[in-house]
């Protein structure tokens, strides 16, 4: 029987891991980064719940806490960074703002690419340029599949295609071009990485400074700190400024703003810098013919979220093994019937985010402090459950299906 092929465009979460699982299952798997290099860089991220039960499948569970950024929990302070609450890490596979296994984006990638380079071939540097599907369902001739033009000039055909970029997907824009796919949430963050100092902690620390601004301090296990920037906004499209544009925005908006702002602002003139316009995926359907959409691309739940890299690594193992036991087709509609509850699910964020963790008037902003107040004291934490609800997201809303780890030997035709 002829190995099935794969085109997966994307080398951070899902696509690596989409390879790991097809891999195992028989097929011949192609990756293509438009970087030139594996990006090392990146925020925290957490895996919980089914994502962390499909890490544990991939036997990386143990690699991933060893490469934990040591974060111990989540404190929230007020302008002269005084402690209003304090939240452990949570101790299951779900629970807490810090999730117990927290790891950084760039770190995670490489742990997935490291398993899958002997039977993986790597592509840096490219992209997709155009897909043209030829099929005889269709009513198509010639080879059976996608023929792909790559921006390098190259032409290959694949049986199938899986975009696995982020939210602001461009090749999925090829295959979907009359859909407005982003779900804007009128919310910008700024990324940095700046020195650590004495003064720092291995606590996730986050101060929302009103006007719909919060700072956070993260550790990472570099001995650096991954510090953000946030702040509601209207605007559209600051996202697409140049970096002396975006650094000038952010000094003004954080100019009167207490606690670590200072410093985070005096390092944007060197320190690494990445800011991006939050929003969500909001498709109508993950799939074209036999081209198909896993993780961001498909259905970005956004960072505020907490269940982005959940909903990464679920999302390739179930479209993996949909795909080792049924044609294209099939295979993608069965993908999207189990896993679009368990995403309708991480999508939905509690009512008001993200303004309500970013109020804009003082009144919001002393009710947040109240709340924060109760749920971190001794009296709830006595009782139970407030924490919890205020910080668990749904990572365990599905139930995973178990697939052959390798090819049936009755496995039904790709066509």
């Amino acid at each position: 029987m002829r190995t099935p092929t794969v085109l997966i465009s994307g080398a951070s979460i899902a696509g690596p891991a989409l390879a790991y699982w097809l891999n195992a299952r028989g097929w011949r798997t192609t990756v293509v980064e438009r970087f030139d290099e594996l990006r090392e860089d990146g925020q925290n991220i957490d895996v919980r719940g089914a994502g962390r039960e499909v890490a544990r499948h991939m036997g990386i569970e143990d690699a991933i806490r060893a490469a934990s950024t040591g974060e111990t929990g989540t404190e929230f302070v007020d302008a002269a960074g005084a402690p209003l609450a304090r939240f452990a890490a949570g101790t299951s596979d779900s629970g807490g703002a810090t999730a117990e296994l927290e790891i950084l984006r760039g770190q995670l990638s490489r742990i997935i690419v490291d398993r899958t380079r002997e039977d993986t071939e790597y592509i840096f540097g490219d992209r997709i340029l155009a897909l043209d599907e030829n099929d005889e369902d269709n009513g198509g001739e010639g080879e059976d599949g996608v023929t792909v033009t790559f921006a390098g000039g190259a032409t290959r055909t694949f049986d199938v295609v899986v975009i696995a970029e982020g939210l602001r997907s461009r090749t999925r824009s090829l295959v979907f071009p009359d859909i407005d796919a982003v779900r804007e949430l009128d919310f910008y963050i700024a990324y940095l990485t700046i020195p650590r100092t004495g003064d720092d902690s291995d606590l996730w620390r986050w101060h929302s400074a009103g006007r719909g601004r919060s700072i956070t301090l993260r550790p990472d296990n570099l001995g650096t700190i991954r510090a953000t920037l946030s702040f509601l906004s209207d605007v559209r499209g600051l996202d697409e400024l140049d970096r002396d544009g975006v650094v000038t925005i952010l000094r003004r908006t954080f100019a009167d703003v207490g606690w670590a702002a200072p410093r985070v602002l005096a390092a944007l003139d060197d320190a690494p810098l990445y800011f991006d316009a939050v929003g969500q995926a909001r498709m109508p359907s993950w799939s074209s013919g036999r081209v198909a959409l896993v993780g961001d691309a498909a259905y970005c739940s956004s960072p505020i979220s907490g269940m982005s890299t959940s909903l990464a690594l679920t999302g390739a193992y179930v479209l993996a093994g949909e795909l080792a036991a049924h044609p294209p087709r099939t295979a993608f509609a069965r993908y999207e019937a189990l896993m679009r509850p368990y995403v309708d699910q991480a999508q939905k964020l509690p009512p008001g985010t993200p303004r309500i963790a970013n109020p804009r008037g003082r009144t919001g902003l002393a009710t947040m402090n109240t709340v924060l107040r109760i749920a971190g004291s001794p009296a709830a934490a006595r009782l139970g459950g407030l924490a919890s609800r205020l910080f668990t997201p749904p990572a365990d809303a599905i139930n995973l299906p178990t697939y052959a780890r390798t090819t049936p030997p009755n496995r039904p035709g790709l066509v």
